[in-house]
């Protein structure tokens, strides 16, 4: 006796323009005054993420500051600062610029210490 398989069809509708989010929060926009939050704990909750913000990206600043001198102390082109960073001269390039979108905090303190040098942190 033969059986026939049958196929099933998920219930789920096509993705369309009609189903999909409606709302994106523009650049410098409040998310949190987009999510619902009050007024006054939106303002907040933005602040504090903005000072948070801007302290991470000066740490990214500090550490590709370090990285350019060591480059110019020790007359090292972008190729062979490449080498010995682990990185691609490209690469080097966006270091050099602070192009600091493009790099973790953790991947700057990486590069450091392949310098010979020591990151300290203090809180």
């Amino acid at each position: 006796m033969k059986t026939k398989n049958t196929a099933v069809q998920a219930a789920t509708p096509a993705m369309t323009s009609d189903n999909l989010a409606g709302h994106i929060t523009p650049a410098g926009g409040n998310v949190f005054a987009d999510l619902g939050f009050e007024p006054a704990e939106a303002a907040a909750l933005f602040e504090q993420s903005q000072k948070a913000i801007a302290k991470k990206l000066a740490i990214k600043a500090q550490l590709m500051d370090t990285l350019a001198t060591w480059m110019v102390t020790e007359k090292l082109t972008q190729a062979k600062a490449a080498t010995v960073l682990g990185i691609s001269r490209p690469r080097v390039s966006d270091v050099i610029r602070h192009k600091n979108g493009n790099f973790t905090v953790d991947a700057l303190i990486d590069m450091v210490v392949r310098t010979g040098q020591t990151v300290q942190i203090s809180v």
